[in-house]
């Protein structure tokens, strides 16, 4: 928030040097930008929330370190204290204008949550793997996150369901049944977002889908999976470019599906060309892909590169991909070590030129039309 702050301090300079406001529209604006500024996280408040996190963490080691010398009432009375005093701690707190603090026991109440169910789970003997637990521990959060419509907890929800997506996507041991019931948790979630206002944990889910989506290419067939990824990214870049407004209302992304969208374009073909790039000698399928990701990239760049730095820099990450990949699959047997330093030196040499020309091309109007 600082560094958007000062960004836009300074555009309001910039603006009523060039008499596009006046000094009162000017005074108007910074008073409003330093209002927000106050009210967002300070260096303190993060401090705090750290140590309330930490407190938390040493509770629960406490009581797991003297698991054996602690009565069995007296254990679970002391993990429902943790729990029941982070709740209402943090709502208390909360309604006393330390949110920063509250929403810290909020994600501490939710972590003792977890612990408790490892530690009753162990002492009692339930039966059950680490998939199950986190999959209550994760309903319980979301559960919290919205009876305290909690931004945090949404998070930290989303955050546990991708443990359960990443334990049970790389289960070799047992091979259990792949996690489609992500698809479901990703859903919930997302509508979860929206109650709790929670646009971090929207960013995250959506970037979530698209790992479960490469998991579920590497277990099952690679180019259906890849094919509709690809397709249905570039008709939401094609809409959050051409009808940003209408679709960021029902999205509520903050402007960034384009780059969502993007990531989705260049994951899809990714894993379209490692299918393919074993086949690169005997069908023009890679070099296909290749070129698709290569305009994409472009049009990418030309359409929304003006108003998203992220994207031009994910645009930027993506062409060297593409280089890297269009060389390892079909140059690598006809160049030697000196020869690959060469092309090497030559690619990067061609991202720099493109970079500083695209980034002049994005300031030029910008200035031009400041300056007039």
């Amino acid at each position: 928030m600082a560094g958007y702050s000062t960004r836009v301090r300074a555009d309001i300079e910039r603006w009523q040097q060039a008499g596009l406001i006046e000094a009162s529209t000017a005074d108007a604006l910074r008073r409003d930008v330093e209002v927000n500024t106050r009210q967002s996280l300070s260096f303190g408040s993060i401090l705090a929330m750290m140590a309330a996190l930490l407190f938390g963490a040493a509770i629960l080691i406490f009581v797991a370190a003297n698991w054996e010398a602690i009565p069995r009432l007296a254990r679970v009375a002391a993990l429902f204290a943790v729990i029941l005093g982070g709740y209402v701690g943090g709502a208390v707190l909360k309604t006393r204008d330390h949110a920063a603090i509250g929403e810290a026991l909020w994600i501490v109440a939710a972590a003792a949550f977890g612990g408790s169910i490892a530690l009753i789970g162990q002492m009692y003997h339930l039966s059950g793997d680490e998939a199950s637990a986190l999959v209550t521990w994760g309903t319980g959060t979301a559960l919290a996150a919205v009876a305290l419509r909690s931004n945090p907890l949404t998070v930290a929800a989303v955050g546990i369901a991708d443990a359960w997506l990443f334990l049970k996507g790389f289960d070799y041991y047992n091979r259990s049944n792949f996690p489609h019931l992500f698809v479901v948790m990703a859903i919930v979630l997302f509508a979860i977002s929206f109650w709790t206002r929670s646009q971090p944990a929207r960013h995250l889910v959506v970037i979530s889908v698209l790992f479960y989506l490469v998991l579920l290419a590497g277990n099952h067939a690679t180019l259906p999976v890849a094919i509709p990824l690809v397709i249905v990214s570039i008709v939401l870049f094609a809409a959050s470019v051409f009808a940003p407004e209408p679709v960021d209302k029902i999205v509520q992304l903050g402007g960034r599906l384009p780059l969502h969208a993007l990531l989705g374009f260049l994951t899809g073909l990714a894993i379209i060309q490692f299918e393919l790039a074993d086949e690169s000698t005997y069908n023009s399928g890679f070099t296909l892909a290749s070129v698709v990701a290569l305009a994409g990239i472009v049009a990418a760049i030309v359409l929304a590169g003006r108003e998203s730095r992220g994207l031009r820099w994910l645009a930027y990450l993506g062409f060297a991909f593409e280089l890297a990949t269009i060389y390892v699959v079909t140059l690598q047997s006809m160049l030697d070590t000196a020869g690959f330093f060469l092309a090497a030196a030559v690619l990067l040499g061609i991202l720099a030129i493109v970079i500083i020309r695209v980034e002049k091309r994005m300031k030029d109007p910008v200035s031009g039309g400041a300056t007039a």
